[in-house]
């Protein structure tokens, strides 16, 4: 039995650690094949990082969550257990030899005994419960309630999780058994710290010869030894086998995140790169590469985000895109560029796809030696529908609205938004091909500044609503100086009539709250949100330049950024100006309306007495809360309005709900699945709510666009409205009119 036992352990653990070290090499040269990032970009504040990564690591910040903690925590329980019970697999080791073998120093240490066992103990129950969950949420089967596409694991490689499932369950069985013979075989029949959690087996098997209990450890060691080498040969002849693989990726992945303090990739986009080296827009290189056409455009983190999806299904669990039956899910497109990425890695490692000509990089002779298979997959493009073969369907690409869900929910920062939009500048920039609505919204933005095409002097319209004065910069204020903040209006709040409410709203409550404040009127120009997002980074870089050389004239450049007061009504506004106008040297001290008056009320400079018997659930704006991390503010004024009733809707905060309009979606049609704006309607319509309430003018639209089709239907009361959280202070901020006892919060 035993010369048996290490024969066969001996024998798989050279195949299995030769396997796993080979692969392992592999994965890091791959990897290395993606375009460079700009030098520091991803290891600037190295101790910053390494912090950031034990926080997520011990911590399991990005898993325990709300609603999923004692998911986290089971998970927890297993990926400590996978790396502290490695000491287990050593100990297997020297059982071979000797039945009574312990690690010299720590191995008949109690408290590592202890840690052992309860670590093991937990982990069997915790890994059981997760096998559980999954069985439970699988796409189709009997118990499963038929989720179909609605599963978070609908497109998962369903085997190879439970492959992984079934060894950590069986490596702690093992451990267990083992436990319980050692501790037969060394008498050790009373109760101890030692033996903690195996004492029962201790004692059913103590009347064993020690022949037996011998033989017994051989045996379950060498078995516990063959099931972690038929893990370490199956993910060493499956490089792409990701949902095992994250367990070592994870931890650069995480590391090198964009973000050094450890935020989400959200907010800014990444500026746009060739081989690490930022486009000059206004003398770009012969050789630049715009966006991504081919995989081997992507980064190395990109790369690596590929190889690192758990395909654990949370980010395709909130995308709103997939929950109203498009086409996209984050998971399902990692999964595809992972594929097919590692499906033409023989071709980029024989020298292709090194420049913009493709396979005439490869000398003939090369590309002749190459498999068919391989050919064939260097050949397809990146972005084609099925009829072209092409890896990713524009269907997919088109119907993300960069809402950041996925980023956000990702447990191993992966970057979903920054590769969607890279490939998006690629088909714009290069390809001119994107769906032709947006095309529109384009021209407006080159030859009038505002998507809309309006006239600059309509900006300044809303003013004359009002019966108090708004100075303009360079009309009736020559000097910034003179007031505390400069109010950026931006397109929506000046030229659509339903986002005008709230800028006339918020700017009569800075009014009455006594702050001195300016507009720029005809000078502002659209911030290029919506060309970013769309992926023309060129007209992105125009409008956002003149921006900021305006800015930067209005307030001087010798002005500390801390005097440079920005305010915006709009979240897509207040991202740019804040998170990426500094890539163009603008540098701005932004904040929200939503912020400047809950800080007001809460100074006492507005006050609101007005009841407002009415209740609202709140939505949350996608680049205000998960882009921008303001989810309070709007809640305390809606607090602190009396009256007031706010239920939130099921899918809050992080979490949040898109409205459908970002990622310049506002300026698409939705011809696939159900509109995103109904869906979130629907839901907030659950709360039965009087109004529904919101902070940006995007969202305002889209979900008033709903309202009032439901309206058309006699769905809802004419009566349902959706307001800005401004127009809800204000109306309580106002004095009740005299003839009425329920004011009118929709017409502040």
């Amino acid at each position: 039995m035993q010369l048996a036992a290490i024969v066969v352990s001996l024998v798989i653990s050279v195949i299995g650690f030769g396997l796993l070290g080979r692969t392992a090499v592999y994965i890091y040269q791959f990897v290395k094949l993606g375009q460079s990032t700009a030098p520091g970009v991803r290891s600037n504040e190295p101790l910053e990082r390494t912090r950031n990564l034990f926080r997520e690591f011990l911590g399991h910040t990005r898993l325990a969550r709300k609603g999923k903690r004692w998911i986290g925590a089971m998970h927890w329980v297993v990926m400590v257990g996978f790396g502290l019970l490695f000491f287990t697999l050593v100990t297997a080791y020297g059982q071979l030899f000797s039945a009574d073998f312990a690690i010299p120093l720590i191995g008949r240490w109690w408290p590592f005994e202890f840690v052992t066992e309860v670590i093991s103990f937990v982990m069997i129950l915790a890994i059981a419960a997760l096998i559980g969950i999954r069985l439970r949420n699988r796409p189709a089967g009997a118990g499963s309630k038929e989720k179909g596409k609605r599963s978070r694991f609908f497109g998962s490689t369903m085997w190879q999780a439970y492959f992984v499932e079934g060894v950590i369950l069986g490596i702690g069985l093992c451990i267990m058994l083992l436990r319980g013979f050692e501790g037969a075989l060394g008498g050790h029949l009373s109760y101890s710290a030692h033996y903690p959690v195996s004492y029962p087996l201790v004692h059913a098997f103590d009347g064993m010869s020690r022949g037996s209990l011998e033989n017994w450890i051989y045996a379950i060691a060498a078995v516990k030894i063959v099931i972690s080498m038929a893990w370490a040969i199956t993910i060493g002849l499956n490089s792409t086998m990701s949902v095992a693989w994250h367990r070592f990726l994870a931890f650069p992945n995480i590391w090198f995140k964009k973000k050094a303090d450890g935020g989400t990739a959200l907010g800014a986009l990444s500026p746009m790169a060739s081989g690490g080296v930022p486009i000059d827009f206004e003398d770009p290189a012969e050789d630049a590469r715009f966006g991504v056409g081919a995989v081997e455009d992507f980064t190395w983190k990109g790369l690596l985000d590929f190889s690192t999806c758990t395909e654990c299904g949370r980010c395709q669990d909130q995308c709103p895109a997939w929950n109203t039956d498009k086409p996209l899910s984050p998971k399902l497109l990692m999964l595809a560029l992972r594929d097919h990425s590692a499906a033409k890695a023989p071709y980029l490692f024989a020298g292709g796809g090194k420049d913009l000509e493709g396979n005439e990089k490869l000398a003939e002779e090369k590309w002749l030696s190459l498999p068919d298979m391989v050919r064939a997959e260097a050949e397809r493009p990146l972005i084609g529908t099925a009829e072209e073969n092409g890896v990713i369907d524009p269907d997919i690409l088109w119907s993300c609205t960069t809402c950041g869900a996925c980023v956000e929910q990702c447990p191993v920062d992966i970057e979903h938004v920054d590769h969607i939009v890279d490939m998006r500048r690629y088909q714009v920039m290069i390809e001119s091909s994107f769906p032709s609505e947006a095309g529109t919204m384009l021209k407006n933005l080159e030859k009038a500044q505002n998507p809309w095409g309006m006239q600059p002097k309509k900006r300044t319209e809303w003013i004359q609503e009002l019966d108090f004065e708004v100075p303009v910069f360079g009309e009736t204020l020559e000097d910034i100086s003179e007031v505390e903040y400069l109010y950026w209006v931006g397109c929506a709040g000046s030229l659509e009539d339903r986002a005008k409410k709230t800028t006339k709203a918020f700017a009569e409550l800075l009014h009455i709250a006594g702050v001195k404040f300016a507009v720029l009127g005809g000078m502002e120009s659209c911030t290029g949100d919506p060309a970013r997002r769309l992926g023309n980074e060129f007209l992105f870089q125009m409008l956002g330049q003149g921006n900021v050389e305006m800015l930067n004239e209005v307030f001087g450049e010798d002005t500390p950024r801390e005097k440079r007061k920005i305010v915006a009504t709009c979240p897509h506004c207040f991202n740019s100006l804040a998170n990426e106008y500094p890539q163009l040297g603008g540098e701005y001290d932004v904040i929200h309306h939503t912020q400047l008056l809950d800080t007001l009320v809460s100074e006492g400079k507005l006050t609101p007495v007005t009841p407002i018997d009415q209740n609202i659930t709140y939505h949350d704006p996608c680049y205000l809360g998960r882009h921008n991390k303001v989810y309070t503010p709007p809640r305390e004024i809606i607090a602190k309005v009396p009256g007031l009733k706010n239920t939130e809707m099921h899918r809050c905060k992080e979490k949040g709900f898109c409205c459908g309009a970002g990622g310049a979606r506002m300026w698409m049609e939705e011809r696939i699945g159900k509109r995103i704006n109904v869906e979130r309607v629907d839901e907030a319509l659950s709360t039965n709510p009087d109004v529904i309430s919101t902070a940006c003018p995007y969202c305002l639209v889209m979900l008033g666009d709903s309202i009032t089709a439901r309206k058309q239907a006699g769905e809802v009361p004419e009566s349902m409205e959706v307001v800005d959280v401004a127009q809800l202070l204000l109306t309580s901020v106002k004095p009740a009119p005299a003839s009425s006892a329920e004011p009118a919060a929709a017409n502040a």
